[in-house]
């Protein structure tokens, strides 16, 4: 009998393996800060009150949704480039530039920690492109650009609700 090696084949996609571990890299960072805005927005869906519960609630409910969605985009990609995705609250929270929020602020609050939260993620995701750019790596700038125009609209909209 033959014993063949089970061996994981390597990866030829016209990107370097050193630029596929940078992108990954920074594809970690965008999905660690992308789970803290939805554990955000999910737990401000749980509690907030007051007089705008309804439009928030659910406005939050659509939100969550969407970055739900966005994780496994995300998660996917770093796969496809050949590196785990990470997935523990522990790594999560060491790579996310989105600190936790303690407590259950009021709803006007938990508008503005959206709004800065939004758009730390999007600079994460925009500070990924140099790399991206010069690896000729367009899925990953396209999926960059998809969650750009989401987190740069949502954190407009959240925005306009703190305007008197």
């Amino acid at each position: 009998m033959n014993a063949r090696k089970t061996q994981t084949p390597s990866i030829n996609i016209g990107i370097s393996a050193s630029e596929r571990e940078k992108i990954a890299h920074g594809l970690s960072a965008l999905l660690a800060d992308s789970y803290t805005l939805y554990l955000m927005t999910h737990n401000f869906h749980w509690n907030v009150t007051g007089p705008m519960f309804n439009t928030l609630h659910l406005m939050f409910m659509g939100q969550y949704t969407e970055q739900w969605n966005a994780l496994d985009v995300i998660a996917e990609r770093i796969r496809a480039l050949g590196h785990p995705a990470p997935g523990t609250y522990k790594e999560f929270s060491r790579m996310s530039s989105i600190s936790e929020v303690e407590g259950t602020p009021k709803a006007t609050e938990m508008i503005r920690y959206l709004v800065d939260a939004q758009e730390a993620t999007a600079r994460t995701a925009r500070d990924l492109f140099p790399v991206v750019n010069a690896a000729n790596d367009q899925p990953t700038a396209d999926l960059l650009t998809q969650r750009l125009e989401v987190h740069e609209k949502t954190a407009w909209m959240l925005r306009s609700l703190l305007e008197e």
